[in-house]
């Protein structure tokens, strides 16, 4: 566990960074309980992701918004999805950029459904900024403050190796069934 460890204090900050360009929740995460074990910093931690997770969705935004046929063919077969997020938009208006940076499933598809509107350019980048840093203080302090009890989980799963595939496979059905019931064609 030492090697682990020493590995992803050395390369930790670039692959939180490339994490977080499409997401980095799980990133963030694990950088807030390393920063806790002291094998990482906490505040460069939050700013790494920060910038990442701003990125991100603004290239996801730009894509959309500038290379729609060539983004269309990707999202054909998650077309109920795109209408999710045309829905929550409508429901919800800018708080939705703040909401999908927690919500796994609609994380990307979120910037990508904004960007095929005509909504703004400078609003969507003022929001996300703010999203982002909210996003990655909330997360990041939050996991650096609960990293004893999160390293106590880890030790309790790794004593039973068995729970952590029943754990996963629990959470992504979960999300799946979520996501599947919320897209369902209603007759």
């Amino acid at each position: 566990m030492e090697d682990m460890f020493s590995s992803l204090s050395t390369y930790g900050y670039i692959g939180l960074f490339l994490y977080s360009l499409g997401g980095g929740f799980v990133g963030i995460l694990a950088a807030g309980v390393l920063s806790y074990a002291g094998k990482m910093d906490i505040s460069s931690s939050i700013a790494i992701a920060f910038v990442a997770n701003f990125i991100g969705d603004m290239l996801l935004f730009y894509m959309s918004r500038y290379q729609k046929s060539d983004i269309m063919t990707y999202l054909h077969k998650h077309r109920r999805k795109l209408a999710l997020s045309h829905v929550l938009m409508k429901k919800y208006g800018s708080w939705v950029i703040f909401i999908q940076k927690y919500v796994y499933g609609i994380k990307t598809l979120i910037p990508l459904a904004i960007g095929l509107t005509k909504y703004d350019l400078k609003r969507f980048t003022l929001l996300n900024f703010f999203a982002s840093a909210i996003w990655a203080v909330v997360v990041g302090y939050g996991s650096y403050i609960s990293g004893k009890s999160l390293m106590s989980a880890y030790e309790a799963v790794a004593d039973k190796p068995y729970l952590a595939p029943v754990i996963l496979l629990s959470f992504g059905g979960l999300i799946w069934w979520y996501m599947a019931s919320t897209t369902k064609k209603r007759a």
